[in-house]
């Protein structure tokens, strides 16, 4: 667990009622590793649980994206005490598909709406900056993560198979 996250450029830094998003840095490393190398929340996500090089070379790449794009993946926190929770954010997924939303937080957060909180700012984040169309991919047996889709305003609109798994792409179209 890390506490005071560290304070990034402005502009970045997306806060909601309960959470602090911020863009990560290798002082994030540690807490990366550890969350994407547990199964119980990495196995269902793109690629599976990750490798500590792995992880390093996606942090790597995260903060670039940051760079180049101006949006990108956060570490969540919980703002009244510093934990961190897990990721969320937006992503060009690596099938060609588009700009997804993607989260993965602590299988101890489930129930606490923490999930949506996160994915509902980053969307909001993602249109804000110019991003006409955001969807996100989630197995179709995860229903917490299609709940939290639906949730937030995105709806079904495709499906592939991946892996022996059935897909279900979600969108988010802007002004939609």
């Amino acid at each position: 667990m890390r506490l005071a996250p560290p304070v990034p450029m402005p502009g970045r830094l997306v806060r909601t009622e309960r959470l602090t998003l911020v863009p990560p840095g290798k002082e994030n490393l540690p807490d990366l590793i550890r969350l994407k190398a547990d199964p119980r929340v990495f196995e269902l996500m793109l690629h599976g649980t990750r490798s500590e090089e792995r992880t390093r070379e996606e942090l790597e790449d995260d903060i670039e994206f940051w760079q180049v794009r101006g949006y990108g993946t956060w570490c969540v926190y919980l703002t009244a005490t510093g934990e961190f929770l897990g990721i969320a954010g937006l992503m060009e997924r690596p099938d060609g598909r588009g700009v997804a939303l993607r989260f993965a937080l602590w299988p101890e957060c489930r129930g606490k709406g923490y999930a949506r909180e996160a994915a509902r700012a980053g969307l909001e984040f993602g249109h804000r900056v110019g991003l006409a169309r955001i969807i996100a991919v989630a197995w179709v047996e995860n229903v917490a993560s299609r709940s939290v889709l639906r949730d937030i305003g995105m709806v079904e609109c495709d499906s592939f198979t991946y892996r022996g798994r059935q897909m279900v792409v979600h969108e988010s179209i802007r002004g939609g």
